[in-house]
């Protein structure tokens, strides 16, 4: 038995999470044929996330076109200290997810999906709540809509032309 050579697989400086893997299905003259859709998050958990979806006709093929989309699509995210500058609101579709600050030594309290965008982006302590459709699609995108929305008190004061309190 011989073996097929394996391609040297290219460290990534990022760590992933596989979110979700969709399959569907089409019904043809001689049964079904399926597709695969795999959405993922890329992170550093130092500031820059990035989430990417792809589709293809086995799973491996989904989840490395859902990587690379990911890494293009990756941003940096305001941090103070582990966590969050101020409340956000992140909203995609009919999802809503509310991110809190929170205290250090509090967690990531959150759902399965937007947990894995929050511990990727480098976000310690936090709290959420997810309102709408709880979809792992729209929940992600949501999350990543909020941190990607997130204002530095720096960025603020040379905005405002003022001194913030605090």
């Amino acid at each position: 038995m011989t073996r097929a050579p394996t391609r040297p697989q290219e460290e990534s400086p990022y760590d992933e999470v596989v979110v979700h893997i969709y399959r569907c299905a089409t019904v043809v003259k001689g049964g079904r044929r399926f597709s695969f859709a795999s959405l993922i998050v890329v992170g550093d958990r130092k500031g820059s996330v990035g989430v990417g979806y792809g589709k293809a006709t086995e799973v491996p093929s989904a989840v490395d076109k859902a990587r690379k989309t990911a890494i293009r699509a990756m941003k940096k995210i305001p941090l103070a200290e582990n966590t969050l500058p101020h409340r956000i609101v992140g909203r995609y579709g009919s999802s809503r997810v509310v991110l809190l600050p929170a205290s250090p030594g509090t967690g990531v309290i959150a759902g399965g999906s937007v947990r894995a965008v929050l511990e990727l982006g480098g976000v310690h302590d936090v709290l959420t709540k997810a309102y709408g459709s709880t979809s792992p699609k729209n929940l992600v995108r949501a999350t990543f809509q909020g941190l990607t929305s997130l204002f530095n008190p720096a960025d603020v004061e040379r905005l405002r032309g003022v001194k913030l309190a605090g």
